[in-house]
Parts: C-alpha cells; sequence; structure tokens
C-alpha cells in the first residue's frame, strides 16, 4: 500500500468480524485488505446510485424501440445484423 496521501483512522468492528479478519488476513496486510474491501463495496454503491440517477432518462415514448423486451431484440438484431455484414465484407 502506497503511504502517500493517506490517513489513519479508528474504525470499530464487531469482535467476530475481527475474529475472522485475524484468522484469514496476516496483520502486515489489514490495511491494504480494507482499502480493497472499501474500495469495492464503494463502486458498488456509486454504480447503484448511478443507475436511480439515469432512472427514467429514456422514456418510451422518446425510444419506442426500447420500450420491451421483445423490441430490444429486435433493435439488438438489427444493430448487429449490420456488424455482422461489415464483418463478413
Amino acid at each position: 500500500m502506497a503511504t502517500v496521501n493517506t490517513q489513519k483512522i479508528t474504525v470499530t468492528l464487531p469482535k467476530p468480524l475481527l475474529e475472522r479478519l485475524d484468522a484469514l488476513i496476516p496483520t502486515h496486510q489489514r490495511s491494504d485488505f480494507i482499502v480493497q474491501a472499501v474500495r469495492e463495496q464503494l463502486a458498488i454503491l456509486e454504480q447503484a446510485q448511478a443507475v436511480d440517477e439515469a432512472a427514467g432518462a429514456w422514456s418510451d415514448e422518446a425510444y419506442p424501440e426500447l420500450s420491451d423486451n421483445t423490441a430490444i431484440e429486435t433493435w439488438l438484431a438489427k444493430l448487429r445484423s449490420g456488424w455482422q455484414r461489415q464483418e463478413a465484407g
């Protein structure tokens, strides 16, 4: 783990969780492990937030070709058929 731009914090963990951490992660690797776990969870939360923020951005009226699963499959098939012709040529 890089020591540049880091800051120590105090974190309280439930004892059973700390015992599991102790059993699986060597003491000198804990910070790296926790940093990676926090990164992964933040990425999940950020993706969920982006999905929530984008909800409703495309209306069925504006994009009828994406209004239901059948319409989407038809649109994708048409799009992909263009790719297949380009690859063959």
